[in-house]
């Protein structure tokens, strides 16, 4: 096989198992051990203070890992690891992208996005954050959504349709 395939597959698998790596740290890092570092991204905007949340603090953590690939995959016989912080790297771009500017828009870009996928992630978003607390949480991820934030609106406005016409 291409040595570039394989680069390839390495930098997807790391990308994808990123998703279910941030699912995990969110669920039982951010909503269990380090909640006072999460907490304030749960709080409305009005009872922040500044541009920087405390939460801002997990982008260094997971930032750390895949600047380890990148030292030792390049220092060492082991190049393939560089490929598994490149994945990392992408996924936290994936992430930044996606969170922080087109969910809580705390850039002015990317804010016309309108596709099926982009509004299940928006509703699978904002029903994790209906929950201001530490318990109870549902939808950590943020790639993979679940079924029922899909056509959501499409359900509502035909069940309000067929309302109408009793």
């Amino acid at each position: 096989m291409a040595t570039w395939l394989i680069y390839t597959l390495i930098t997807l698998a790391a990308y994808v198992g990123m998703e279910f790596m941030a699912w995990f740290t969110h669920k039982y890092v951010m909503h269990g051990l380090l909640w006072q570092w999460h907490e304030d991204h749960h709080r409305p905007k009005h009872e922040k203070n500044g541009f920087f949340e405390k939460n801002d603090r997990f982008f260094l953590v997971f930032a750390l890992p895949s600047m380890f690939c990148y030292i030792y995959g390049s220092l060492s016989p082991h190049f393939w690891v560089l490929f598994v912080g490149v994945g990392i790297s992408l996924y936290g771009l994936t992430y930044f992208l996606i969170h922080d500017v087109y969910i809580h828009q705390r850039f002015p870009w990317f804010r016309q996005l309108d596709s099926p996928f982009s509004r299940a992630i928006l509703r699978a978003h904002g029903a994790h954050h209906a929950k201001t607390g530490k318990e109870d949480g549902e939808s950590f991820g943020l790639l993979v959504v679940h079924p029922k934030f899909f056509g959501r609106r499409n359900r509502q406005k035909q069940a309000g349709d067929s309302s109408e016409q009793k």
